[in-house]
Parts: C-alpha cells; structure tokens; sequence
C-alpha cells in the first residue's frame, strides 16, 4: 500500500524562550545545518548561540504568531488537509524539527497499512540543510523502525514546469495593482561550503555573484542549491517576461563569520533607494509556506529597512501557502506516483 509523508521545517511550540530554546537546539545540532565537529558545534551552539538567541528569536515569533498557532505550522496542515482530498492515498505531514516528527509521521503511515512511502520534502531547490537531513533522517529512521517499509525520495522540484507555473501565477497575482520599480528573489542562504559538499563532481571551486556556478541539466548542478535558484527565477521570469532591468536576486538569513552565497538581500535592498529604486516587491521561492523568515525577515524587517534608507513602497509576496493551482500540482504529482510509480510527472 502507498503513502506519502510531507515534510517541512518545522516551528517551536509557542513563541517563548522556554519553546523557542529546544527547537533551536535541535535545529543548529543538526550537523548538516551547521557542518563541523560534534564538540566544536556543541560549544558554538550551547556555550554561545542559546544564551541569547531563544530570547530574540521568541520576540520575533511573538510578531508573527497567529492566534491559531505557528503559520507555517497552520499553513502546512492546511496544505496536507487539502492535498489529501484531492488523492486516493494516505498522506501525513512531518516537520524535521519540533512537531509532528518524521517517526511520528512514518508511524501514522505504518500504522494504516503503508509499506511504500513518497517522502515529500517540501523545498523546491536541493541543500544540505533542508532536504539532505530529512532523507537521511528518515531513511535512519525507516531502516530502525519499519525495516519492511519502501521509500522513495522526491527530487528536487525547481525547474518542473508544475511548479514553475503555479509560483509565476502567485507572482502574478501577487503584484496586480502594484507598480514596482524591481521584483527582489529572496532565497535562503547557505554557506558556500555546503554547494561544495553535496556536488559529488567536486567541481566548485568558485562562485562569482549574478553568474551561474554550473550549468543546469549537468552532473555538477544535480544537488547545486545556488544553480537551483538562478534556474528558478530565470524560468519564472521566462514565463513572466519580465525585462531584465525589473528584476534582481539575492540570499537571505545567514549567520556571522562564515562565506555565504552572495549577494545578500539586506544589504542589496538597503541599497536600492539611493540607486532610485523606490519601490518593490520581494518574492520568497525557497519556501513553499510562509514562515519566520518571509513573515517577519522579509515582510517587517526588510520592509522597515527598505523605507528607513529612503524607499517609498515593499511588497512582501506571500508564498504558493495553500494556493488553489500549487495544491492541484500537489495532487497531480502524488497520484501519478500513486497510479504509475513516477515522481513529478
């Protein structure tokens, strides 16, 4: 019998320093997120990020909390509950970190006969910090728990034309009436390393800001998160027919003392008025549902920032959420798997 586990982020408990602090632990523990030895992650993340980080980042949950609970959490049982309608199979939704678990989403497949498991991550481009950790998480938890279970891993979905189409549309939709002087791609950042550590071809020696570290299509740019998002905007921009001048991207969210992909969106959007860009709109396609870091990063931070440097009007574009066309592309693509066994066709 077939299944399908979503699976997201995840979210603390509540906006509190006392829930923020262990969903924090177990997120920087994770050593493909922060990528060095043991002790040394240990140190870095219990002997200095948690003495003050639960407090700030529970601040900023605090700005973004719904009264029915995390958005992103809510967003992604919306997703799950829709999706589910539109299939014939069991689908369970999981989080990588905090609630409901990758076991406890196995386990609520095991447990209404399921032996042949689509793990759905739901990230549209490949990194080592979101979709490597939930396949191998769940295939460490598969091999312990449910040894007899199958599973199948969905590839990353950046370039499909599915996905592509529903994220032009919602773009489209998103900037009606409004006159924008630049379209901002905000994509989460990463260190460089991390590209380097999952191109299996090991050639990434360099990367040169607004120019493609490898080309699409080749070995090279199979698990290459930064080729993944140039890919993305410029199909979306393709389907748009934006011109060049109207749009631009960048990487958001990364942490001090490490090299992360370039250019990054604080510092380019701060810089736009004085470059006469008064007004635009930013779009955030490495998430599939709102979160910390569109609702509160993007939508209040960047936003203040934008218009604190001289700008005039931001637009912070929701994600694809539970839009009507990304749920029917959800659909589609688990019961093709479902009737004929392929992934994203």
């Amino acid at each position: 019998m077939k299944g399908v586990l979503l699976v997201n982020l995840g979210s603390p408990d509540s906006p509190t320093a006392k829930d923020v602090k262990p969903y924090l632990d177990e997120f920087l523990m994770d050593k493909y997120v922060i990528d060095v030895p043991y002790l040394l992650r240990a140190l870095l993340v219990r002997g200095i990020i948690l003495r003050k980080r639960p407090e700030e980042s529970a601040h900023a949950y605090q700005k973004i909390w719904w009264p029915e609970g995390s958005p992103l959490i809510v967003i992604s049982k919306q997703v799950h509950e829709k999706v589910q309608q539109q299939v014939q199979v069991p689908v369970a939704l999981a989080m990588r970190y905090g609630k409901p678990s990758i076991e406890t989403g196995l386990q609520e497949l095991a447990d209404k006969g399921v032996t042949d498991v689509l793990l759905f991550p739901l990230y549209p481009q490949y990194a080592m910090a979101s979709t490597m950790t939930i396949e191998v998480l769940a295939e460490e938890i598969r091999a312990k728990k449910f040894p007899n279970m199958k599973m199948t891993n969905v590839p990353a979905f950046y370039n499909n034309p599915d996905y592509i189409d529903a994220l032009a549309n919602s773009i489209k939709k998103g900037l009606e009436g409004y006159d924008y002087d630049k379209l901002v791609f905000s994509y989460h950042g990463i260190p460089e390393r991390h590209v380097r550590k999952t191109d299996k071809t090991k050639s990434h020696k360099k990367f040169v800001t607004d120019v493609m570290c490898c080309t699409p299509g080749t070995p090279a740019a199979e698990f290459c998160y930064r080729t993944h998002c140039y890919e993305t905007t410029r199909l979306v921009v393709e389907k748009l027919g934006l011109p060049e001048d109207k749009y631009y991207q960048t990487f958001q969210s990364r942490l001090a003392g490490d090299k992360w992909l370039e250019p990054y969106t604080d510092v380019e959007i701060d810089k736009m008025p004085a470059q006469g860009i008064k007004n635009i709109a930013v779009v955030t396609p490495a998430f599939v549902a709102d979160c910390l870091e569109t609702l509160e990063e993007i939508g209040m931070r960047a936003d203040e920032d934008f218009k604190a440097n001289g700008g005039q009007n931001f637009k912070a574009i929701p994600c694809l959420n539970d839009d009507v066309q990304w749920i029917d592309t959800l659909g589609k693509w688990i019961n093709n798997w479902a009737a004929i066994g392929k992934v994203l066709s």
